[in-house]
């Protein structure tokens, strides 16, 4: 078992700085998912904890040691690219052995090996073709044997879904889940995808510009957000969020609508300004609702549906619904709100404010 330490990690390109200062400790056997939006610096930190990029400045350790410059081949990690970088003209069993085969590993090992892997990954009947005679989803499954027979201290994932459709990438990551499982290693994954992200992490580090604005379990991030950013960025679909003021008993919006808070919250006063949080699950359809919003859109999913809209303010929201609807496009429908359901968040800063 083997545990990361990040620490003040930096990385320049030039003079652009594009990662700045990033503490972490990822421990043994923890599942970590690096995600946020494109160019947030998510591969640049896993390339970095990898080998393949320099660090500017700070410190990788693994297992106490650091090892900002040791060769990428010798830091006991197997990396998985989104492009599977797979040999064309070798075959799946050349594949997955070649890199043991440099390290003159002996062939009874090499064969052992292979085959664990192989039957992991159900991939046995594909061992004696070539990458050009498989489908992505098989394919990515090479990808990861080839990773798995070096028996790494820990696993990179470089956005390895990216490239399979929607319903090959749930089957995946539920395998590299249970991959994860029944190997037990330490793994760090690259993502952009926050549902990935939710369904397979064990920690979340959520990036933003270079920095982590919130590193934490799943259901932490998505119950206790620190900022604006991150309440928008877990979740689907996204946090709604209205413009507002602190009143005497809740919020007031600009149509001067008051929702009700249960209660005073730290690092805001009255009259200061904020946005309100609301997931769409927590909007809820009430004649009596003091939240009025014009339907612009409806999904219908069957078993459950999505409305889109806006309020009299004209700020736009979406509510979600278990179940079918009624509601049609053009309609004025009345929304209500649990106290305990809001989010606030200050405005000037985007500070979660509990």
């Amino acid at each position: 078992m083997t545990n990361l330490v990040l620490s003040k990690v930096v990385k320049h390109y030039g003079a652009v700085e594009v990662v700045h200062g990033i503490d972490m400790e990822i421990a043994s056997g923890e599942f970590c998912v690096f995600v946020g939006p494109s160019g947030c610096g998510k591969s640049t930190l896993l390339r970095m904890i990898s080998g393949l990029e320099s660090i500017t400045d700070g410190d990788v350790c693994i297992d106490g040691e650091v090892v900002n410059h040791v060769p990428a081949a010798q830091r006991g990690l197997a990396m998985v690219f989104q492009s599977y970088a797979l040999y064309p003209h070798m075959s799946v069993r050349k594949n997955l052995s070649f890199g043991l085969e440099n390290l003159n590993t002996p062939k009874a090992e090499i064969d052992k090996r292979v085959t664990e892997a192989a039957r992991m990954l159900q991939i046995e009947d594909y061992l004696d073709r070539r990458p050009g005679q498989l489908s992505g989803g098989q394919r990515q499954r090479v990808a990861i044997g080839r990773a798995v027979v070096r028996e790494p201290k820990v696993f990179l994932f470089d956005e390895p879904l990216s490239n399979l459709d929607a319903e090959l990438r749930v089957n995946m990551r539920r395998e590299i889940a249970n991959l994860h499982r029944r190997l037990g290693n330490t793994m760090i994954y690259v993502t952009h995808d926050q549902v990935e992200a939710m369904t397979m992490a064990d920690k979340i580090a959520v990036l933003r510009a270079g920095k982590v604005e919130q590193f934490g379990t799943p259901l932490d991030l998505f119950n206790a957000p620190k900022n604006r950013f991150v309440a928008g960025f877990i979740g689907s679909p996204a946090m709604n969020f209205v413009d507002g003021v602190i009143a005497d008993n809740g919020v007031r919006l600009s149509d001067d609508t008051l929702i009700a808070l249960d209660g005073p919250r730290a690092g805001v006063a009255t009259g200061d300004a904020v946005e309100l949080g609301v997931r769409p699950r927590d909007l809820v359809i009430d004649q009596n609702g003091v939240l009025k919003m014009t339907v612009a859109e409806v999904e219908q999913l069957g078993s459950e549906s999505y409305m889109f809209g806006s309020l009299g303010n004209g700020q736009s929201v979406t509510v979600h619904q278990a179940g079918q609807t009624d509601t049609r496009i053009g309609d004025t429908i009345r929304l209500s709100v649990a106290p305990s359901a809001t989010y606030l968040f200050r405005k000037d800063n985007g500070l979660a404010c509990y």
